[in-house]
């Protein structure tokens, strides 16, 4: 039975803003997470669920606005009522072992409905509003190993600040006497300027012309879901589609993005003159020119958009795509991001656009697997679902792991109609084959 975990000590009785990029109707979800534990011989005798729940109370003091809940204001601006109440915290057991979910490479996690705490909906929706902001689920396994499953209300963390959240819990189920990072709330850096002015066109909240995209409509049967791994094999034939000029200053997110976007362009045969879009997440945290406050754990991100016509894109080369993500990538700078707060505020807070937009995020480097409550690494670290309603076969997490090979690898876990998948799968071995 789930139950309240509150801090463990008092915590300041307040109301805080979130900022204007927290609260866009894109971030009003849970996001999912889930991370798979062997046995450690070490921690004989120690019940994860208990250590984790102190670890948790602990963390929720200086974290105290994880345990309050969501207000709307006018506007729908979106503010945090910090009086302890709590996260919900749920203990289970189960009659697997870690080796029976096999490898798990990419999202989503096996049977992962049943290690993560969900919370009731109406009408097929899941409130934020009014709702604890984080639940958690520790499901002991027969072999002594554990899940570890997560849900954040995206409105109060991104990835990172996730992460930052938990390796304090880690820290504390540890030992440490405190957290190694300090967190700072710091959402007025993010708050719209008066009077708001966006000074970008902002194509990643402006649905593409030509109506909708028939993709939206598949049903969830309908789809497959395939991994694909980019291993150094892949990396290099890609380069070698790029032109010369750009070869050497190509990431690796870069040219799969920009591969991934190009043939799932053609796999779906959208019409020539029809507008396509890629949009993926760019992180501000780490540039000199976002000045973050250390320890920030509020949503530091935009989505950055390249757009051009399927008939552009599929006729071009890999250079052209290419060319096209860089610009994109380049654009998120601290004027971008108040340039989206502001848009929120005039615009009503929107959803990002959908039609005939691929959404990627890499979340390669969170870090999840070094998420260490005592019982080492984790066997797998990550999203626990993957995309799914409307946002199924739009939406990609890119990863590493290692491939059939045991090499590193970016994956990339695609959902497509099943003709699609087919026609995906060869446009991808044409534009990583290696030239001979």
């Amino acid at each position: 039975m789930p139950v309240l975990g509150t801090p463990a000590a008092p915590t300041p009785r307040e109301v805080k803003a979130l900022s204007d990029i927290d609260d866009g109707e894109g971030m009003r979800f849970y996001s999912s997470g889930i991370h798979l534990y062997r046995n450690n011989p070490a921690k004989k005798g120690q019940d994860p669920a208990m250590v984790i729940r102190e670890a948790l109370a602990r963390a929720l003091v200086p974290y105290y606005p994880l345990a309050g809940r969501l207000r709307e204001e006018a506007g729908r601006k979106l503010v945090v009522e910090c009086a302890g109440q709590g996260v919900m915290f749920a203990e289970a057991d189960a009659d697997l072992t870690a080796d029976d979910f096999g490898d798990v490479q990419s999202p989503p996690f096996p049977c992962f409905e049943r290690f993560i705490l969900e919370s009731t909906t109406v009408a097929g929706v899941e409130p934020v509003v009014g709702r604890p902001l984080l639940y958690i689920q520790v499901t002991r396994l027969r072999c002594g190993g554990f899940i570890f499953g997560q849900r954040f209300c995206h409105c109060v963390v991104d990835a990172p600040g996730g992460m930052q959240f938990e390796k304090a819990v880690c820290e504390l189920a540890r030992g440490a006497a405190a957290p190694s990072v300090s967190p700072s709330w710091g959402r007025e850096m993010f708050m719209a300027r008066d009077p708001p002015r966006p000074s970008y066109p902002h194509l990643e909240y402006r649905e593409p012309a030509g109506g909708a995209d028939r993709l939206l409509a598949t049903p969830p049967e309908d789809m497959v879901r395939v991994p694909f791994f980019f291993g150094p094999r892949e990396i290099a034939g890609l380069r070698q589609h790029a032109p010369a000029s750009v070869r050497g200053a190509c990431s690796r997110f870069e040219l799969v993005a920009a591969c991934c976007w190009r043939s799932r362009t053609a796999a779906l045969g959208y019409v020539p003159g029809e507008e396509v879009r890629l949009s993926f997440i760019v992180n501000a945290r780490g540039r000199a020119d976002v000045p973050l406050p250390e320890g920030f754990y509020g949503n530091a991100f935009a989505y950055s958009v390249a757009a051009t016509t399927a008939g552009e894109l599929c006729g071009g080369d890999l250079g052209y795509a290419l060319g096209l993500v860089k610009k994109a990538k380049s654009a998120v700078t601290y004027e971008y991001l108040q340039s989206v707060a502001d848009l929120m505020v005039v615009a009503g807070r929107p959803l990002f656009a959908l039609s005939r937009t691929y959404i990627v995020s890499d979340v390669s480097h969170a870090g999840f697997k070094s998420v260490d409550f005592g019982w080492g690494e984790a066997v797998y670290g990550g999203p626990a679902k993957g995309g799914e309603g409307p946002l199924l076969g739009v939406t990609n997490y890119f990863s590493r792991s290692k491939n059939g090979k045991g090499e590193q690898s970016v994956v990339v876990p695609i959902c497509l109609p099943k003709v699609a998948m087919d026609k995906f799968q060869l446009e991808v071995q044409g534009r990583t084959a290696a030239f001979s």
